[in-house]
């Protein structure tokens, strides 16, 4: 998609992105099964938007360092901090940049990228490269979890418009166009409002499989840990529309 940015998601969906996907996923079991893997951490969020799951973990009593590329998330994070949790100083470190190449320094016993958020890196090479770069960062034993949908890899390639939602002043339609050769997804929510008109919210992802995301993590020394169907823990299985996968790095242990 021509001009597209990695903050181009971040900037057109932060206005909307606790009211469209506050619910997406059970907040409050992936931050138990996070706890579990990390205790009280420190742990490191790639992603970290809004704070959908960062101000979670923090309210539970956790350390939480968050990085995210766009500054419009950003502002609505602090934003949420303001809101949500009293007291002074930040309760969650910020860090503006990209998640492959600004990566902070130090090391944490949990790394996680939450609900497709690895897809939004938008080629190969950088999906390779942020296994290598969080494998410099993870404490001896540490782990790195992903949460991603199960691509449909039969769908054929071509456009498709639909119909989010529709009410009496406002209608919102998805329109995508799938290459299933590079596995790149690119797409708008447009939104229609009777009172201020057109809105475009643009968004790209490059998609894997699971056996694709297991060898990207393999060339930077990763093996499975586990791997579920949810944050439940659910078993993980041929029908399975989505999986969290937890890797460490080969010849250590949790």
């Amino acid at each position: 998609m021509k001009g597209f940015e990695p903050s181009s998601y971040g900037d057109s969906f932060a206005d909307v992105y606790d009211t469209w996907y506050g619910d997406v996923s059970d907040v409050s079991q992936t931050v138990a099964t996070l706890r579990e893997l990390g205790g009280d951490g420190p742990f490191l969020e790639l992603g970290v938007g809004t704070g959908r799951l960062a101000l979670e973990l923090v309210q539970a009593g956790a350390r939480v360092t968050g990085i995210d590329s766009s500054t419009a998330m950003l502002d609505r994070l602090r934003a949420n901090v303001l809101e949500r949790i009293s007291g002074e100083g930040h309760p969650i470190e910020i860090i503006h940049g990209d998640m492959v190449v600004d990566l902070p320094s130090r090391t944490f016993p949990v790394v996680f990228i939450a609900y497709n958020t690895f897809f939004s890196l938008g080629s190969i090479e950088a999906q390779r490269r942020l296994f290598v770069e969080v494998a410099r960062r993870l404490t001896p034993g540490g782990q790195f979890v992903i949460e991603a949908a199960i691509p449909d890899v039969e769908r054929p390639a071509g456009d498709t418009v639909r119909v989010r939602s529709l009410e009496v002043d406002r209608v919102v339609l998805s329109v995508d166009v799938h290459d299933p050769t590079s596995q790149i997804v690119e797409g708008q929510f447009v939104e229609i409002t009777q009172a201020q008109g057109v809105r475009l919210r643009p968004w790209r992802i490059r998609y894997c499989t699971v056996d694709e995301i297991d060898s990207l993590a393999a060339s930077a020394g990763f093996v499975v840990r586990h791997r579920w169907e949810n944050m439940h823990r659910d078993p993980f299985g041929a029908d399975s529309a989505s999986h969290v996968t937890v890797y460490s790095l080969r010849g250590t242990s949790p």
